[in-house]
């Protein structure tokens, strides 16, 4: 007879691979996973019985901004991602990271979620980043991108700069480069800059994550950009919380996905290696700045106040037209964040026209100009079909593109509440996902969908030992019931946990127990070996 620290019976496995279910028992010691099958004779510390449950690797978060926002450091338990199952967190999305910098330079792209000024930053490379995470402990694991503004901020765009900080990340531990090249800073850097950066990506055998720097009408050329970009430098490419924005450019989805397949096949003959993740909600949260035309939103901050604020400028005229045409529902775009007047928070365009007395194109840029350009949005400007045909992608992952928040700072976070306000995604993506795709639709099996949460996202970013469930690897397990699996947050109050997910294991310590949350920071660092 073996004895355990933890022993799983009765269950139906799941491990992340994309096999079908089988019924049987996982025992845990110390950090990993020690036994899987018939372990009927076994004994253990803590027995838990799993019958008419389903158990499964925690969820890998491609995309998250618990860094960025700093919650990792406000809200270390980061709880409402622990209650969704998620164990593994991948910050530096979307082109900002928290590491490396020069001094707090760095942290401008921050500046918008963070009073950068009020932070206690005691690091500059990433190692360091990472020696200080582990010293005030988290509540689940977390893995990290080098940013690419974060970079340019850092070294003034002086790209030899920047490689070298990029190749110092990857040896400290960084799985790869992100980038959101829709930003204003980057419009300095051309192609060939890209490349060159993007070479070191290849040659340290990184992914390059990419913000696209168009969702909407002009998504297949910033698509086609990218393809580009990874076939001459030979990195990975993955494309963070695709979506296409705006019902007139829904259809482009197709167009969409045959680029990138045809890419994929490529692939086979010197091409690209290319995945994207999505999330499961038609209101995405963005800045309220990507709404502007391309050509706008490619000039440098100055300049673009100042087309905003001359009434008498054509280019201003055609702004407010290019927003009409854009067909927008106002009443499903809701103000989510912003620097000042912050009693718009939670109302919608169209509420804050009708109490102005502005149209909501002039509503929309009195409020960028007013805050300095910096404000997000929540927009209903995502097609339920073209989610579903996302989820029916092999190469395509579910990621929340969220933030993490304990529970202890709801209460306050409600009454008093910050600049911004959460997306739901934060407290229920992934239960949403197995709850729309399976449980409610039955568009996919549950062992697709997890295989979308766990293995796919461990082999996306080069993880060896976590993502599946399988003897010698980390012992990050999720038991979840299939008929109470539900997201319980809403635009109007995303502060509510999901429902469904009954135990949660991180580094073979049990967090989450028939409910009941544990003080225990088991997280860890994942560097990229």
């Amino acid at each position: 007879m073996a004895y355990y620290d933890i022993l799983i019976k009765n269950g139906n496995v799941i491990d992340g691979s994309g096999r079908k279910a089988e019924k049987m028992d996982v025992a845990v010691s110390g950090k990993e996973i020690k036994k899987i099958g018939d372990l009927k004779g076994d004994d253990a510390i803590r027995i838990i019985d799993a019958e008419g449950k389903y158990v499964c690797p925690g969820f890998i978060d491609l995309t998250n901004h618990s860094d960025t926002h700093w919650t990792l450091f406000t809200d270390p338990l980061q709880e409402s991602l622990i209650r969704q199952g998620v164990t593994t967190i991948v910050g530096g999305s979307c082109g900002s990271s928290i590491a490396p910098l020069v001094g707090k330079k760095g942290l401008k792209s921050v500046d918008k979620w963070v009073e950068v000024s009020k932070t206690n930053v005691n690091w500059q490379t990433m190692d360091e980043l990472f020696y200080e995470l582990e010293k005030i402990r988290m509540g689940i694991n977390f893995a990290s991108m080098v940013g690419l503004r974060t970079l340019f901020d850092s070294t003034d765009g002086e790209l030899d700069q920047m490689k070298f900080l990029l190749e110092k990340s990857f040896k400290e531990g960084a799985f790869g480069l992100s980038a959101h090249l829709g930003s204003v800073r980057m419009n300095s850097l051309g192609d060939d800059d890209l490349v060159e950066l993007l070479k070191v990506v290849a040659k340290n055998k990184g992914v390059s994550t990419q913000h696209l720097e168009d969702e909407g009408k002009n998504i297949l050329p910033a698509i086609s950009r990218l393809i580009q970009l990874s076939r001459k430098s030979g990195a990975r490419l993955h494309i963070s919380h695709f979506k296409v924005l705006g019902r007139s450019s829904w259809p482009l989805l197709e167009d969409a996905l045959k680029m990138m397949d045809g890419a994929r096949k490529k692939a086979l003959f010197g091409g690209i290696e290319l995945t994207l993740d999505f999330f499961p909600y038609k209101r995405t949260g963005s800045d309220l700045f990507m709404l502007l035309p391309a050509w706008l939103r490619k000039m440098n901050s100055k300049d673009i106040a100042t087309i905003l604020e001359s009434r008498d400028d054509e280019r201003r005229k055609e702004v407010v037209e290019y927003l009409k045409n854009l067909t927008l529902h106002y009443d499903k775009i809701t103000v989510a964040s912003s620097f000042y007047e912050q009693e718009n928070l939670g109302k919608s365009i169209a509420e804050l026209s009708v109490s102005t007395e502005l149209s909501p194109e002039e509503l929309i840029l009195n409020l960028l100009l007013i805050n300095d350009l910096h404000v997000s949005m929540f927009s209903e400007v995502i097609s339920t079909d073209n989610i579903r045909e996302l989820a029916k992608q092999e190469y395509a992952a579910i990621a929340s593109d969220g933030v993490g928040y304990d529970g202890d700072n709801l209460k306050s976070q409600i009454l008093n509440p910050k600049r911004d306000l959460p997306h739901p995604r934060s407290f229920g993506a992934f239960p949403k996902a197995l709850k729309m795709f399976v449980a409610e639709e039955g568009k996919a099996t549950w062992e697709e969908i997890i295989h979308k949460m766990t293995g796919l996202p461990a082999f996306i970013l080069g993880i060896k030992n976590r993502g599946i469930i399988a003897k010698r690897n980390k012992a990050d397990i999720v038991i979840f019931n299939p008929k109470e699996i539900s997201d319980m947050a809403t635009y109007q109050n995303p502060f509510q946990f999901s429902k469904g997910i009954e135990y949660v294991i991180v580094n073979g310590q049990l967090v989450l127990s028939e409910n009941e949350l544990a003080e225990k920071f088991a997280g860890e660092v994942v560097k990229k070996e």
